[in-house]
C-alpha cells in the first residue's frame, strides 16, 4: 500500500525537474544565441576599448576625438537595437541594446517614438552618475555630454520600412525633413534637454537619414540662439531638389560667359543710359554688396555651431559632401563655397573623410566602420555643407531689409 502510493510522488518530482532542466536549458540556449548575435556588443563592437576609470579625472577619454566618435556611434547603433529588440519582442534580460551604452556609463531615459507605426527611432541616452561611482569615476569626465539624443536612419524591417523610406522619399524630393512627425518630435525633445541641461551639455548625433533628422533640427535651434554639439554619419546629399538648383547655377554660369563674349552695341548703351531707372538700381546693389558681406557671420548662428560630418566616398548617399568642386571653383565669387567659414576665420562645419580605396556600398554607409580600430580620417572643405548653412550667416534683419530695398547700416 505504502509502495503505491509513494510512486505518484516520484513521477511528479520527475516532472517537476524536467521542467526545472528544461527551462534552464532554454535560458542557456537563449543567452548562447544571444552571445552569438551579429549585434551583439562583443561580437561587432569597438576592440581594444579603454573603460572609464577613476584616471578619466586626470585626463579625460573623450578629449579624444577618435574616442568621441566612436562612443557616440555606438549610441546610434544602439538606438536601432532598441527597435530590433522592440520588433523581436526580447526581455530586458537578453536584449541586445542596453550593451552599447553601459560600458561608457550612459543610461537610456526616454525613447522618441513616431506616431504613424509606433516605432522607436531616438533615444536619450543620459550619464549614469550612480554607475560612474560603482566603477570610482566620481565625477562626469571633461567633454562627457550630460545628455545624447541619438537618432537611428533607415531600417529595413516590415513593421518600419514604409515610414522610413517615406521619410527618405521627403529628403530627395525636397531636401528638408521638417514635415515629417519624426522632425517635430526631435525638435522638441531636443529643446527640453538642452533648457534641463544647457545646451553645451547636450549633443545630437544620427546615421544616414537620422544624421539628415540632426542636421536640420541642429539647425532650426542654431537660428534659435541654441548651439548644440552635432555629430553626422553618411548624413544623406542627394536630392532632386540640389540637381535641379545646381543644374540652374550651371546654366546660369554659362548664359554669363555667353553674354561676356558679345559684343556691347552703341544702341544698348543708350538704352541703358536712357532707362536710368534700370541703371541706378543696378549701381544702388553694387554699392550694397561690399555692406552686405560685412554682415555675414556676425556672430550669430554658425559662429557658435559647428557640426561635425564622417562620410565615405565609396557611398553614393553622402559623397557629394566632397564633391571635389569646392577646392577648384578658385574663380567663383562666393568664398563661403571654397571654404565655409564664419566672420572669425573659424570652420562653419567639420568635415571628415574615409580615405580607404573603394569599398561596397553597404560597407561605406555602414555605422560600423566609424568605431572601427583602422578608421582613417581626413579633413576637408565641402561645397555642400556650406550652402546649407548659408541661411544662418546673415541675420533676419539684414535679410528683411534687403528685401524692403533699404541698403543695411
Amino acid at each position: 500500500m505504502s509502495r503505491e502510493m509513494t510512486i505518484p510522488v516520484i513521477k511528479e518530482e520527475d516532472e517537476g525537474t524536467k521542467e526545472v532542466v528544461q527551462e534552464k536549458d532554454e535560458e542557456v540556449q537563449r543567452k548562447g544565441e544571444e552571445a552569438s548575435h551579429p549585434h551583439a556588443f562583443h561580437v561587432s563592437g569597438p576592440r581594444n576599448l579603454t573603460n572609464l576609470n577613476w584616471r578619466d579625472l586626470i585626463s579625460s577619454s573623450w578629449k579624444d576625438a577618435n574616442y568621441k566618435r566612436t562612443v557616440i556611434a555606438c549610441f546610434i547603433q544602439a538606438v536601432y537595437l532598441v527597435e530590433l529588440d522592440r520588433q523581436e519582442n526580447r526581455s530586458p534580460e537578453n536584449a541586445l541594446a542596453p550593451n552599447w551604452w553601459i560600458p561608457f556609463k550612459y543610461k537610456l531615459t526616454q525613447t522618441l517614438i513616431d506616431e504613424r507605426d509606433g516605432s522607436i527611432f531616438g533615444a536619450i541616452l543620459e550619464w549614469d552618475r550612480a554607475a560612474a561611482m560603482a566603477d570610482l569615476v566620481l565625477i562626469r569626465p571633461s567633454g562627457a555630454p550630460k545628455a545624447v539624443l541619438a537618432l537611428r536612419g533607415t531600417l529595413l524591417k516590415s513593421p518600419t520600412m514604409r515610414r522610413d523610406i517615406e521619410d527618405d522619399l521627403r529628403f530627395l524630393a525636397w531636401e528638408s525633413l521638417k514635415g515629417s512627425v519624426r522632425f517635430k518630435v526631435a525638435l522638441e525633445v531636443l529643446k527640453s534637454v538642452s533648457d534641463t541641461y544647457g545646451s553645451s551639455n547636450v549633443c545630437i548625433a544620427g546615421h544616414s537619414l537620422g544624421a539628415g533628422f540632426a542636421l536640420q533640427v541642429g539647425k532650426a535651434l542654431a537660428k534659435d540662439g541654441i548651439y548644440v554639439e552635432t555629430h553626422l554619419f553618411n548624413p544623406p546629399s542627394v536630392s532632386l531638389a540640389m540637381s535641379l538648383r545646381n543644374f540652374g547655377e550651371k546654366a546660369e554660369l554659362v548664359w554669363k560667359k555667353l553674354k561676356s563674349m558679345l559684343p556691347s552695341s552703341s544702341s544698348e548703351e543708350g538704352q541703358g543710359i536712357g532707362n536710368g531707372g534700370d541703371k541706378t538700381v543696378s549701381i544702388g546693389l553694387k554699392s550694397w554688396i561690399p555692406r552686405l558681406s560685412s554682415f555675414k557671420n556676425a556672430g550669430f548662428g554658425v559662429g557658435k555651431w559647428v557640426p561635425h560630418l564622417y562620410v565615405n566616398n565609396s557611398d553614393y548617399i553622402c559623397c557629394s559632401y566632397t564633391d571635389p568642386e569646392c577646392s577648384e571653383e578658385k574663380n567663383d565669387g562666393d568664398k563661403e563655397n571654397v571654404c565655409p567659414t564664419n566672420g572669425h576665420g573659424q570652420v562653419a562645419a567639420k568635415l571628415f573623410v574615409v580615405t580607404k580605396e573603394k569599398q561596397k556600398f553597404h560597407e561605406a554607409h555602414a555605422l560600423e566602420q566609424w568605431w572601427s580600430s583602422d578608421a582613417q580620417l581626413q579633413q576637408a572643405n565641402s561645397k555642400l555643407i556650406s550652402r546649407q548653412l548659408k541661411s544662418l550667416y546673415t541675420t533676419t534683419n539684414v535679410s528683411s531689409q534687403v528685401m524692403q530695398g533699404t541698403p543695411p547700416r
